[in-house]
């Protein structure tokens, strides 16, 4: 990423911001979208400090104008963008009954539209020059649905199709430009603190949980590696998505008993804090972090060996190959 021009979505908080770290460290300049001021100056001065340049540009992903002009800025400022990461989101933690139908199209605008708007300016963008990536922060809730997350699975749903779309679009054009869907664990991030929730107790990711730099490191290396049409981070999500291939009926039934409960706990009280309608960083900085420190992994072995899989088939085939002379010698 050294010398890149990377634009990174949602760039004031979360996975955004863990991202926006790791590429300065490795010396890439990082534009920062967001609405959030106050989370966007930090994240340009952690950027600084990580090694790399962090611009900020205030603008919210669901407006196409704003992200279009944000782009061309961006490009007249420090020069033609290598990659685009889609990651910035808002949501509703409720049943679907209770959500209004304002609340659901915002939702919507901000977590589907946001991604295809940003995809559509980095396309127009890299067109001309024929080179250029494209990477989108997905889910496991991108394949199987959850309780009480109505609005973001469906998001995360279409932004799956949307980019498998584009994505045949771009081989059948014989194009020079990469897109690559990165399917994401629970996460201890801030949006448990910030997205609109109208559930009694405090919301929850479904455990087990990982820091936002395991998420970092994944897009980043896709990033990179964008020839690999998805990756898959997390033991958990693995296991989510190959059951709902094997068993989604069984799925639906446990997660009806049970999806609820796991995503509310009893040990924080609601913050009543919603960042659908207006940034929740405007004045606050959170951070990357959400407020399960103590609970989340800050590795994923799955993780490791997903962008390491050649050395490790590599160590695997050497270690039956040594057995089984081993075995031979014995005998």
């Amino acid at each position: 990423m050294k010398d890149k021009i990377v634009v990174v979505t949602g760039a004031s908080g979360g996975v955004g911001r863990a991202v926006v770290r790791r590429l300065a460290a490795r010396g890439a300049t990082v534009a920062l979208i967001a609405r959030g001021t106050t989370g966007l100056g930090s994240a340009a001065v952690e950027a600084g400090a990580a090694g790399g340049t962090g611009l900020v540009y205030e603008a919210d992903v669901s407006d196409y104008q704003q992200v279009r002009e944000a782009a061309e800025q961006i490009e007249r400022d420090v020069g033609p963008i290598d990659v685009w990461i889609n990651v910035a989101f808002s949501s509703v933690f409720a049943p679907f009954s209770e959500i209004t139908p304002e609340e659901f199209e915002r939702a919507t605008q901000v977590t589907y539209l946001g991604y295809v708007w940003g995809t559509r300016v980095a396309l127009d963008l890299m067109r001309p020059r024929d080179r250029g990536t494209i990477v989108q922060a997905g889910s496991a809730l991108a394949y199987r649905g959850i309780p009480l997350q109505a609005a973001y699975c469906g998001a995360k749903h279409a932004i799956k199709g949307f980019t498998e779309s584009v994505r045949t679009e771009l081989l059948g054009e014989r194009s020079g430009i990469k897109i690559t869907m990165v399917q994401l664990p629970a996460l201890n991030t801030p949006q448990f603190s910030w997205v609109l929730s109208k559930l009694g107790r405090h919301p929850q990711p479904v455990p087990p949980i990982y820091d936002p730099e395991v998420a970092a490191r994944a897009l980043v290396f896709a990033a990179e590696h964008p020839e690999r049409r998805e990756y898959w981070v997390g033991g958990s999500t693995v296991a989510t998505l190959l059951a709902q291939r094997i068993a989604p009926g069984l799925l639906d039934r446990y997660l009806a008993h049970s999806g609820q409960e796991s995503q509310q706990t009893k040990a924080q009280a609601p913050t009543g804090v919603a960042n659908l309608w207006k940034p929740a960083d405007e004045d606050d900085d959170y951070g990357a972090h959400g407020t399960f420190d103590r609970r989340s992994h800050a590795h994923s072995a799955q993780a490791w060996l997903s962008r390491h899989r050649r050395l490790a088939a590599l160590t695997l085939a050497g270690g039956a190959v040594a057995a089984v002379l081993a075995g031979r010698g014995r005998s």
